[in-house]
């Protein structure tokens, strides 16, 4: 199935879900946050979450500092 990531097109094999995908990505799913066609997702809806055709996604990650 064809997704958006952070404006790029991807193609996802059909039933993944959010968390599958933030694994793939190699993400750290408890430092980001994904927001699904203009819909933030709470973390706690990641494993449940099943993306569709078309879905536009953007993940934003956090980094620490010092």
């Amino acid at each position: 199935m064809l997704t958006t990531i952070n404006g790029q097109s991807h193609q996802l094999p059909c039933g993944t879900t959010l968390s599958g995908l933030i694994e793939q990505l190699g993400l750290d799913g408890q430092r980001l946050v994904v927001e699904r066609n203009r819909q933030i997702v709470p973390h706690d809806h990641y494993k449940t979450t099943k993306l569709e055709e078309g879905d536009v996604l953007e993940i934003v990650q956090f980094v620490g500092g010092g």
